[in-house]
């Protein structure tokens, strides 16, 4: 559907390493590791 695909745009994701730093500084989380994604598995 026309929906699902706007769902999946890469438009419609936020930058997780900008999250990170937003909750990091408003001192609700702490920073521990840095992980890559390897790959993506859908179902």
């Amino acid at each position: 559907s026309r929906e699902g695909l706007a769902e999946e745009q890469p438009a419609a994701y936020k930058d997780v390493d900008v999250v990170v730093d937003i909750v990091h500084r408003a001192g609700l989380s702490q920073k521990v590791a840095r992980l890559r994604p390897l790959g993506v598995i859908k179902g």
